[in-house]
């Protein structure tokens, strides 16, 4: 190291390593004039070199530093703010703040894989002189170019035939000028259908106007609780809300909890927004590598108005950025289950406060804890309690399946409400929220069954795939044909999935177009849309689908919505599994009787005296919310209360139980206010091999869950060698 090395200045870099906090690195004279913050870099780490990325520059410090090693890209990947903000998220979430800012980044530029091509393009201009060209092809391509101002190379190949030759001469005439410029991958295929913002009912005028004062009060945080019924145009909301940020010249970032919804709500923001030249952009794990990075480099360009995406947009670099939109904002989807456990929703708050935005969550269903805030003053609370059509919300009622006889899973009541349906010419949605042709193979000779070598689970018996599968760690398995056990060769499939539905109802109703809607169906890219798009078209009467048919579609045609085994989301042993019920059920009864016929929701149980049930029939959101807020509040569970769910997994049982049973010891020794709830096993005791424990942090206020989690950063209450040991700040699922 030079002597004057100690005038250089200091970077604080985000290394791609499991450390809880940047590590400092000198930043060597040759790179001084080029670092910013979000430069990737090399850097020193013990004996090896790692990646990461700068998060803050300062000024020389004392002490001896290794040296930053190498630069890695032209230009930084995300500015000053947004580097704040990962670095909160992962501080909030206890997640090491290298890997924080590589979820956060899409492949290529995150160090997973190589990075993306940058494609380029040719840009033409016209000069000053009017010559109009020479011959019929010359004259042609100059008008087109001159209408415009500019056109790309790609575009000129899609109106003409091989224009280069032209296109070349016309350069050399002087009549062009021609540039070198990068070109962005356009995931929007689609063509744009226009769509005029439609006349407002007086509940969407009165919360547009609140929203316009927030609005003029910016740059100024503003958390807002839209609690709209299905079908009362909240999203008609959004966008009159989005063009007043544009018009002050901010940027808007618009969260949906499933990719699948994105290519509606784009072509329905490309209608309203194309013509006025607002740039959209999506971000989400369903496009390709290429256009993640084109859409994400030009957001930190600034060349951005409008992001559509999943969760992992909530990250995008939007410099300007006055208004997020989380949609569904109820969705468990926004919560990333694995790895750097983040929830959108609750980032999108974080965001909105250091940036000064409104953040706008909406739903028909919201969750428990954002109706409190709201309730409490912590949000505005604005509501859209009729539908936008003026159409009634459907009329629910429970089919008790007590000693009733089942066709395919059909009650009588349900069966022939679905012949009606379809002879009437009108559409239904049949919900089984649970895929494949059955839940397991059962041995009718010895009661065995094919479980899962890695899991604690039975395998999924698919017809279509002639396999079995675990829909949690992806082991497959051909079906054998006689019982491991007792060798027997008398295995059935037992219960029912989507795929066994979608048999049935053919069988029940031969005459009936019938389609199904479940992962298995819309893995493919552009699968979901086509389906939906048959389904606007007319061209599918009945739909069966897992909750994926239950979030924002509008299909007018729809009159009868069927919801199969309604039981089994409540019988989980979570505190939430009636919130996430009561949700589903609301959800996917405002999809019927959104045209012009009146709606019809057949739910079939075998409790229908359950709590739950009453207030869904009655679309009793508040009541529902009351009685479960009254509850959770004497159990000082979320939101009156905070948890931390700690999940310890090994590959050997008692070492696992032995961690567990020591850390939970440990744990009440410096517990205070923390109550300790555990050790248990989880509710997957085995998961994609390894044996899982758990034990649950539980406190009225965060301050003393925090000091705990602390310790356990510093190593102070780690586990044995041979344990993992995961944190799930505010967990969701507790599986």
């Amino acid at each position: 190291m030079s002597k004057d090395s100690s005038s250089l200045p200091v970077a604080l870099v985000a290394v791609l390593a499991p450390l809880p906090r940047p590590l400092s690195y000198r930043v060597p004279s040759r790179l001084a004039d080029r670092l910013q913050i979000g430069s990737r870099v090399r850097v020193p780490l013990g004996r090896r070199q790692a990646i990461g990325y700068v998060v803050e520059l300062s000024a020389a410090a004392e002490g001896d530093l290794r040296e930053i090693g190498e630069l890695l890209d032209d230009r930084p990947l995300f500015n000053a703010g947004h580097a704040a903000f990962y670095r909160k998220a992962a501080d909030y979430y206890a997640y090491p703040v290298g890997e924080a800012v590589r979820t956060a980044l899409p492949a290529g530029l995150s160090g997973r894989g190589a990075q993306p091509v940058i494609l380029s393009d040719r840009l033409y201009r016209p000069t000053e002189h009017d010559d109009p060209g020479r011959g019929p092809r010359q004259q042609e391509l100059l008008a087109a170019i001159r209408a415009r101002g500019s056109r790309l190379l790609s575009e000129l190949r899609q109106q003409f035939p091989a224009p280069h030759a032209t296109l070349n001469r016309l350069v050399e005439l002087g009549l062009l000028t021609v540039d070198t410029v990068e070109r962005r991958r356009d995931p929007f295929a689609s063509d744009i259908v226009p769509h005029p913002p439609p006349a407002l009912n007086p509940e969407q005028q009165q919360a547009l106007a609140e929203l316009a004062e927030l609005v003029d009060q910016l740059p100024a945080f503003a958390p807002v609780l839209l609690h709209g019924v299905t079908g009362s145009g909240k999203t008609e909301v959004y966008l009159q809300t989005i063009a007043m940020i544009l018009a002050r010249g901010r940027q808007a970032l618009v969260l949906v909890p499933e990719i699948a919804l994105t290519p509606q709500l784009v072509a329905r923001f490309r209608g309203r927004f194309a013509a006025a030249g607002v740039r959209l952009a999506v971000l989400h794990s369903g496009l390709s590598d290429g256009e993640r990075f084109d859409a994400w480099r030009a957001a930190i360009a600034g060349e951005i108005d409008v992001i559509i995406g999943a969760r992992s947009a909530i990250f995008a670099p939007l410099p300007r950025l006055g208004l997020i939109v989380v949609d569904e904002e109820h969705d468990a989807s926004y919560k990333q289950s694995e790895a750097f456990r983040y929830n959108a929703r609750d980032l999108a708050l974080l965001r909105g406060q250091q940036d000064g935005a409104i953040v706008l969550l909406g739903s028909a269903t919201p969750a428990l804890t954002s109706y409190r805030h709201a309730h409490d003053g912590r949000y505005r609370f604005l509501r859209l309690p009729q539908r936008s059509s003026g159409q009634p919300l459907p009329e629910i009622a429970l089919v008790d399946l007590s000693g009733a006889p089942l066709a395919g899973g059909l009650s009588p009541e349900l069966g022939q409400a679905l012949a009606d349906t379809v002879t009437a010419g009108e559409q239904a949605l049949l919900l089984l929220n649970r895929r494949g042709y059955a839940p397991f193979l059962l041995c009718h000779d010895c009661g065995a069954t094919l479980r899962c070598p890695n899991c604690a689970i039975t395998l999924t018996y698919s017809r279509v795939e002639q396999g079995l599968r675990c829909h949690y760690c992806d082991f497959r398995l051909r079906p054998p044909e006689t019982c491991e056990r007792c060798h027997g060769a008398n295995l059935l499939p037992e219960g029912q999935g989507t795929e066994r539905l979608e048999e049935e109802v053919r069988e029940l109703l031969p005459e009936a177009r019938v389609a199904r809607m479940d992962r298995d169906t819309t893995t493919r890219k552009g699968a979901h849309l086509r389906l939906v798009e048959q389904m606007a078209r007319g061209e599918i009467d009945v739909l069966i689908g897992t909750q994926m048919i239950a979030k924002g579609h509008d299909f007018p045609a729809v009159t009868l919505v069927g919801v199969l085994n309604a039981d089994t989301g409540l019988n989980l042993p979570d505190f939430r599994s009636a919130e996430r019920m009561f949700a589903l059920l609301s959800q996917v009864a405002g999809r019927a009787g959104r045209g012009t016929r009146l709606g019809r929701v057949l739910i079939q149980t075998f409790n229908p005296d359950h709590h739950t049930f009453d207030h869904v029939v009655r679309h009793d959101y508040q009541g529902f919310a009351e009685q479960e807020l009254a509850q959770r509040e004497a159990l000082d569970y979320p939101p009156f209360g905070h948890l931390v769910n700690l999940v310890l997994a090994g590959n050997e049982p008692s070492k696992v139980e032995a961690a567990a049973a020591e850390l939970a010891a440990r744990l009440q020794q410096q517990a205070g206010a923390v109550e300790i709830l555990g050790p248990a096993p989880c509710l997957l005791v085995r998961l994609r091999g390894k044996h899982r424990v758990q034990i649950l942090l539980k406190a009225r206020h965060r301050p003393p869950l925090r000091r705990l989690i602390e310790r356990l950063q510093r190593s102070e209450l780690r586990p044995s060698a041979g344990v993992t040991l995961t944190l799930d700040i505010d967990p969701l699922d507790m599986f």
